[in-house]
Formats: structure tokens, C-alpha cells, sequence
């Protein structure tokens, strides 16, 4: 008899804004994955937060202008997942109308295709460590870190990487008369233009750019309906580069991809949601075109960033200079996204890199990390 294959539970959708971007990432994936190999379970998180049984068909989850893809499309009727605890470890259960629970047995990793909210952020990464399920990407403080772009930031200056000029917006300050008008004449020292954001969001979903002085209220008011915390953030001269990045294998340095320049659709006017997914003219230009002392120092500062998962984002001016945009720890795995075409040009195609992240996960010990 055969080694018995390795049961990943492949866990996407979720309570986010990016609901539709985890879908299509999960459908990316599960056309990649060795089935040779693995074992898969696919389970859906629908917006309520139901966890689900779906299918595990990846053409039902491509995503385009005409087909936006979510759980609730590919759930099996009446069927709801939920983790249970006790001494022989975690199983998961699955509950179907006027039925006794019935178990699914136990999964040996979790591959949380996540983005956003409720999943990136850490929350789902703490509920894995409850029930001792090894999961792949970082752990509850980084996830958490990385989704907060203010601590994010806080957190790359004391580790001394360069990052650009910004202006937190909290809610309690925003809300209160004498605290707005110090907040936006601090905005006013950033100068034009501005990108507003929701601090913890992602898919730049709810990001405005801000050219007019008169429009900076209204920017801010529309990344608070994602979120009650908002950043402002000064434009940056220059290109956006991205660079991936992998845990080393079996404890050694992490290991940084090609770096690749985010080339955007000349008729969008930044990187937007639509310029992201829809616009057929946004591409990756891999590697990137900027001097090979300017990419190792790229790769470098990538390593620094973290050592995992991750996708990290830059800035390289006319000047020749580097500054960290911000971090992804679940980055987007979609035909679209940066993080498979990097490791791709970088001699990791997406078999072997879905193959390699899960044999990480499995490295580790379950529970605390």
C-alpha cells in the first residue's frame, strides 16, 4: 500500500470586502494542487460566517468583470462545518438540516486563502492554535501586524526599513471637532497628492486618490464605511515594486523572489481594485526594471520584512530610493496576482510552490508558534 495522502483543508471566502478576491485565489490554488498528493477539503466561510462544505471545482471560481465568485455559489446545501477540540486532537464536524453531526475526520494542514478582515488579521490563525491544527503563513501577531497598516509601519521604523510619510485617522479623533482640524493640518504638511485608505483593508478596496484639497473629507468618509481607523498617505515619486516571499526550508533564511514593477492600466488612475482584476492592460513586468544593486537591496529589505509568507510591496524613486509600502501575509493567489507570477519567474511554478508552503506548515508543531 501507498503512504495515505495528506488532507488539506482549503478554507476561502470569509467576512471581508475581499470576499470575491480569497474565491478566486482558492480557485487558482485548487487547480494547482498536487491531488496525487493531497487530499483536499475545500470549505467555503460565506459573509454571515457560516463555514461550509463547497465544491472544489476552480472553474466556479474564476473571477472577472461578468463573474464575481463567492462561497454561497459553490456551497453545498445544508451543510455546516464547524471545529471541534478534545483529546484525540482537532476533526472537523460537518451539520446538515434534521441530521446528527457527523465528523470529517481530522485535516493534517489548513491553507487559509484568506484576505482582508476576519482571516488575514490573525483571528483565524488564534482559532487554529486553539484547536492544535498546523496552518500555513504567519502566525496571530504577524497577521494581525501585517493587516494594520499603522503598526505595520510602526513596526518596519523601529526595525529601521524606510517607510513613506503618513496620518493616522482614528475614529474618537475624527469624531471630535478641535481633534479634526489638528488631523487635517497635519494631513496638509504631506502635501498633493494623497491616497486614503482603511487601515486594515486590502484589494485596495476603499482607497480614494486625492488631488483637491475639497475632496479629502469625503476620501476619508469612504474608507470609514470599511473601516473606522483610515490612513492618509502621501504620494511617492517613481514605481511600485513587489517582491515575494518564502519561509526557508527546514529553519534556514527566507528566501526573496524576482522582483516584479506593477505596470498599471494607462487608463486607470492608480492601482485600484478594477486596475487590479479587470483592467486587461495591468500587468507585472518580471523582473523589474531597475538596477541589480536597487533588486538584491529590494530582496534584502523583503527578507527583513518578514520571514514567511508574504508579499511585499515598494516604492522606488528617481532618485534611486527604496521605501516598504506595506506588507501582505496572506498575499493574493489569483491568475491576477503578483506573488505566484514572481515565484514563477523565479523557478518555483505553482505546483511545487503550493507544494512547498504546505510541506512548511507541516514542519511546524501545532499550537503556539
Amino acid at each position: 500500500m501507498g503512504q495515505p495522502k495528506i488532507r488539506v483543508a482549503v478554507v476561502f471566502g470569509g467576512r471581508s470586502t475581499e470576499h470575491a478576491v480569497s474565491c478566486a485565489s482558492a480557485g487558482l490554488i485548487l487547480s494547482a494542487i498536487d491531488r496525487d498528493r493531497y487530499e483536499v477539503l475545500p470549505i467555503g466561510i460565506a459573509p454571515d460566517g457560516r463555514w461550509v462544505l463547497t465544491s472544489d471545482d476552480p472553474a466556479r471560481l474564476a473571477l472577472s468583470a461578468g463573474s464575481v465568485p463567492s462561497v454561497d455559489s459553490v456551497a453545498f446545501p445544508g451543510s455546516e462545518v464547524t471545529p471541534r477540540t478534545g483529546p484525540g486532537g482537532s476533526v472537523l464536524q460537518v451539520r446538515r438540516q434534521d441530521s446528527v453531526p457527523q465528523d470529517l475526520g481530522s485535516v493534517d494542514v489548513v491553507l487559509p486563502l484568506l484576505h482582508g478582515a476576519y482571516g488575514e488579521d490573525g483571528t483565524l490563525q488564534g482559532l487554529l492554535e486553539m484547536t492544535g491544527t498546523r496552518y500555513v503563513g504567519a502566525g496571530v501577531f504577524a497577521s494581525a501586524a501585517g493587516m494594520d497598516k499603522e503598526y505595520m509601519k510602526l513596526l518596519m521604523s523601529a526595525r529601521g526599513l524606510p517607510v513613506g510619510r503618513y496620518v493616522v485617522v482614528r475614529d474618537r479623533d475624527w469624531r471630535a471637532v478641535s481633534e479634526r482640524k489638528r488631523i487635517l493640518d497635519e494631513i496638509a504638511e504631506l502635501g498633493r497628492p494623497l491616497f486614503v485608505k482603511p487601515a486594515r483593508g486590502g484589494s485596495s478596496i476603499g482607497i480614494t486618490r486625492v488631488s483637491v484639497a475639497d475632496d479629502l473629507e469625503q476620501a476619508i468618509e469612504a474608507a470609514r464605511e470599511h473601516d473606522p481607523k483610515v490612513l492618509v498617505e502621501a504620494a511617492v515619486g517613481g514605481i511600485e515594486v513587489e517582491c515575494a516571499v518564502l519561509e526557508g526550508i527546514d529553519g534556514g533564511p527566507p528566501e526573496a523572489s524576482v522582483p516584479g514593477q506593477v505596470v498599471v492600466d494607462p487608463a486607470s488612475s492608480f492601482y485600484d481594485f478594477e486596475a487590479k482584476y479587470f483592467a486587461s492592460a495591468t500587468t507585472m513586468r518580471i523582473p523589474a526594471p531597475v538596477p541589480v544593486e536597487a533588486a538584491s537591496e529590494i530582496r534584502r529589505l523583503a527578507c527583513a520584512a518578514f520571514d514567511g509568507l508574504a508579499r511585499v510591496d515598494f516604492f522606488y524613486t528617481q532618485a534611486g530610493q527604496i521605501l516598504v509600502n506595506e506588507i501582505n501575509t496572506m498575499p493574493g493567489m489569483t491568475p491576477a496576482s503578483g506573488f505566484p507570477m514572481m515565484w514563477a519567474a523565479s523557478g518555483l511554478p505553482l505546483p511545487q510552490l503550493v507544494d512547498r508552503i504546505i510541506q512548511t506548515a507541516l514542519r511546524k508543531r501545532p499550537g503556539l508558534r
